[in-house]
């Protein structure tokens, strides 16, 4: 089978592909989360062209010698594109053969934990603590993460004295038996960094996300050689090389790929293998409620060294679910992917109808 005609329906949040095959067959893939209308115009400008008439069997080589040939452009948005593609041939495949994408990639569809992960730094952490005791008795989360620092904040708080405050509160609300993971989202030099992270450490903290500019792989490796907490990251980082890099250096103790980030599942999978090799878990990046947790999903469950937890948005996401079903939703502190081939989701037609559609064929 080849790639016959390539569709993409865009808003500027969320944005699908409709892959159509020369034998009728149909796949459906995701384009990663924001910006998204401009990932279109990328998709059909730089992916496009150099997959039509492409095999649908070989997903890695296809995608390996388009990024090839984009070889001026190694960045964010050639690869937020790719992923739209990459998803959407991994759904064919499953519809043509019966089974999930997690079947495919050689695993077995099974509920995973999953951690509630809080987006806000807009919150006290009075009320942020509140949430959380809320959601974990209505939804049995048995882990939690934090927002902690500021965004690229050079080592400010999002106001004077929240971290010291939200880590202690949330941590007495939620109880001992409940797992806090904090993310710093870049805000620190390494030498605060490693202060903040001795407190996080007094709190029983688990895991620490991005403490330091996430390019500065030095000033994260510095910080995971000093602390005992596990250092975790690596969401933004879309070139293979680079992980490659990181891993080697040890700069984390867990890694975070997003597989719409980088580019697909596939290549989501060959940084999970190369974390395996090293004796590290993988814990992808999936912070909203588009098809990236989904995605992710079938990922865990296929590679040997699943984190114990898939990362789950409490933040409401209805511009997300409003596209498809069956929604995601934890129950028991465990979510489920749909069952079905492929993906085993269907993108609604009455959100197709308000996006931009533009074809490749």
């Amino acid at each position: 089978m080849k790639i016959a005609r390539l569709e993409t329906f865009a808003q500027r949040q969320i944005a699908f592909v409709r892959l159509t095959a020369d034998d009728g067959g149909v796949g459906w893939g995701q384009i990663s989360t924001f910006n998204s209308d401009i990932s279109a115009t990328v998709f059909h400008r730089q992916v496009a062209p150099r997959a039509l008439g492409g095999g649908v069997d070989d997903v890695e080589g296809l995608c390996a010698r388009l990024l090839e040939a984009e070889y001026k452009f190694p960045g964010s948005y050639v690869r937020r594109a790719l992923g739209g593609l990459e998803t959407a041939l991994w759904d064919l495949r499953g519809k043509a053969e019966g089974k999930s994408v997690c079947e495919l990639l050689g695993g077995r569809p099974r509920p995973i934990a999953a951690y509630g992960s809080s987006m806000r730094r807009d919150i006290t952490p009075a009320d942020e603590a509140e949430r959380l005791v809320r959601l974990r008795d209505e939804k049995g989360f048995g882990a939690f993460k934090v927002r902690i620092g500021s965004v690229c904040g050079h080592d400010a708080d999002q106001w004077p004295g929240r971290t010291d405050e939200l880590v202690p509160t949330v941590r007495k609300a939620i109880g001992d038996d409940v797992k806090l993971l904090v993310d710093g989202n870049s805000c620190y030099t390494p030498a605060r960094a490693i202060e903040v992270g001795r407190m996080l450490e007094d709190h029983g903290v688990c895991h620490f996300e991005e403490p330091c500019p996430y390019w500065e792989y030095e000033w994260t490796a510095e910080v995971a050689a000093a602390l005992d907490v596990d250092i975790a990251g690596g969401e933004q980082d879309c070139w293979l090389p680079g992980w490659r890099r990181m891993i080697a250096m040890r700069a984390v103790d867990v890694v975070q790929p997003d597989i719409l980030y980088l580019g697909g599942i596939t290549r989501a999978a060959a940084v999970a293998k190369l974390a395996e090799r090293a004796g590290m878990p993988c814990v992808p990046h999936s912070a909203n409620l588009g098809l990236v947790t989904l995605f992710t999903l079938h990922l865990l469950a296929s590679i040997p060294n699943a984190g114990p937890y898939v990362e789950f948005t409490i933040e409401p996401n209805d511009w997300a679910q409003a596209a498809y079903r069956p929604n995601l939703e934890v129950r028991d502190g465990l979510v489920e992917m749909p069952p079905g081939p492929g993906w085993g989701v269907e993108i609604l037609p009455q959100w197709l109808q308000k996006a931009e559609r533009q074809v490749s064929e």
